[in-house]
């Protein structure tokens, strides 16, 4: 299984009920052969330009697995629904990831402590 990164865009008038959506998305990662590493809802925010009529929608990012026939089957899914306004799902970026963290690290041991 490869590790990828999916970004959904949902409607903003389902924020209120933003679990409903999201379980779709899980189940549709799931059924798949798929599984879900973290989720994090980002929040609902201003998109840079319309679409599909709205100028907000709620971002949730998601690490997940994926065997190699299943990204087509979930982005086929993600185009029709109603839900999802917009959504992306890329390869994870490993070795960036890695990078960042010995970076974030290596920042934490050099900061100087503070005297009173």
């Amino acid at each position: 299984m490869k590790q990828y990164e999916l970004v959904v865009l949902v409607h903003p008038d389902l924020e209120v009920d933003i679990e409903a959506p999201l379980t779709k998305v899980r189940n549709l990662v799931t059924t798949n052969g798929g599984t879900i590493i973290s989720e994090e809802n980002w929040g609902k925010k201003k998109l840079a330009y319309r679409l599909k009529n709205q100028d907000f929608a709620v971002y949730v990012f998601m690490d997940i697995n994926l065997p190699a026939d299943a990204p087509l089957k979930i982005s086929n899914n993600l185009n029709i629904s109603e839900d999802v306004i917009r959504y992306i799902l890329v390869t994870a970026d490993l070795k960036g990831r890695k990078a960042l963290e010995e970076a974030k690290a290596s920042a934490a041991i050099e900061k100087p402590t503070e005297r009173k």
